[in-house]
């Protein structure tokens, strides 16, 4: 995983809200893209993207291409954000 890989994909406001709607659990390929107003080889791209990314991962069932959340990578993002924010009993004022 390359942090700069994973800021990037984060950037990008349907891949947010892709990660979003994999909360809920896995979804096929299909599912996500009745959700968007662009072309399934654009929520194709941002798939791609987001797994680059190891923000998701993907499993074939058949003809059926199925994502959900790798939240060990999100995991690894908040521990250094909070990280930046330091000592959570520093209470500067």
């Amino acid at each position: 995983m390359s942090f700069q890989n994973t800021m990037k994909a984060l950037a990008d406001p349907i891949r947010r809200e892709i990660l979003n709607m994999l909360k809920g659990g896995r979804m096929s390929a299909g599912e996500i893209c009745e959700h968007f107003s662009v072309t399934g080889a654009s929520v194709s791209r941002h798939l791609s993207v987001l797994k680059d990314a190891d923000l998701i991962r993907d499993s074939r069932e058949g003809k059926f291409i199925y994502y959900e959340l790798n939240t060990s990578v999100l995991e690894e993002i908040l521990l250094w954000i909070k990280e930046l924010r330091g000592d959570e009993n520093d209470q500067r004022k």
